[in-house]
């Protein structure tokens, strides 16, 4: 069953889709890895290296780069706005997610996720190759900002009380509960303080996924939201650490679910937790115990 709204262009692709189109000069496929040096170990024949901090955000603001950086980066990857970009990554396309919801910032219309990403192509026995791809230099205009998907801090703390609003914190348990101030190997990017945003929701975005790293149906992940009050009437702002995660699960709401309102609140915790004033919970209410993370 297709996870894509109706009348839309698909959100995901499967790996022998992704195989049939390595040649298409209409489609771009980018390698989005939380561990960019695995790109040099072997890519997808034809694939280009994407860095989702070196390349798509500005250093020193902690934010997305502007638009003229952004068309730059796309032009230099060849990439215009008619092409087909498909994006997969490790970590169960946690920052291809990130660089998907990065596209739709500047509006790119066909983007694509490989469903199962780096794991299942490689668990497939399908081709790696360390040969650089070649690229031809293409025109990139962008759209202006879609501020509708993305949430600052301000936004989320004026709405705290807005029961229309449904705050989806998509860390670890032991993260919302905490007990942690961030996973161990992210020690760097954690936060003054531990716990949540009051009111947030505990569904962990490993909630949504297989073991082989494919998403779950559509109906397993109504069922999942669904059963915690989040459903497609709600404005939903999704928040993790440093908005890697909540891309993720922004990807699965709005774009293979077709729910409306989301937003991924890319400052998450390592924002909210280290400024003066923002409320802070800590507890194990609504945590989603019987996810891995």
């Amino acid at each position: 069953m297709t996870h894509s709204p109706e009348n839309t262009a698909p959100k995901l692709v499967d790996t022998d889709w992704l195989a049939a189109h390595l040649a298409d000069p209409t489609v771009v496929v980018a390698e989005v890895n939380e561990k960019p040096d695995l790109y040099d170990e072997g890519h997808v024949p034809g694939a280009v290296k994407l860095h989702w901090r070196d390349d798509l955000q500005a250093a020193l603001s902690r934010d997305i780069v502007d638009q003229a950086g952004f068309e730059q980066l796309m032009g230099r990857l060849g990439i215009d706005p008619d092409t087909t970009v498909v994006l997969y990554g490790d970590r169960d396309n946690w920052f291809a997610a990130f660089a998907y919801w990065y596209l739709k910032n500047y509006g790119h219309a066909d983007v694509r996720i490989v469903d199962g990403g780096r794991a299942k192509w490689i668990a497939e026995g399908r081709e790696l190759t360390t040969e650089l791809p070649q690229t031809t230099a293409k025109t990139y205009v962008a759209q202006p900002v879609n501020g509708a998907i993305r949430a600052f801090a301000g936004e989320v703390l004026a709405g705290l009380d807005d029961t229309n609003r449904r705050l989806v914190d998509v860390r670890s348990p032991a993260e919302f509960s905490g007990e942690l101030l961030a996973p161990a190997e992210y020690a760097n990017e954690g936060a003054q303080r531990a716990g949540h945003i009051p009111g947030a929701i505990s569904i962990p975005w490993s909630s949504t996924v297989n073991a082989d790293s494919t998403f779950k149906s559509t109906e397993e992940l109504l069922e999942l939201y669904g059963s915690k009050g989040v459903t497609p009437d709600r404005d939903v702002i999704a928040y993790c650490r440093i908005g890697e995660r909540s891309a993720h699960t922004w990807f699965v709401l709005h774009e293979l679910l077709g729910f409306p309102e989301v937003r991924n609140y890319d400052g998450s915790w390592s924002e909210w937790g280290s400024m003066v004033g923002t409320p802070v919970e800590v507890s194990t209410d609504n945590v989603a115990s019987s996810a891995v993370c």
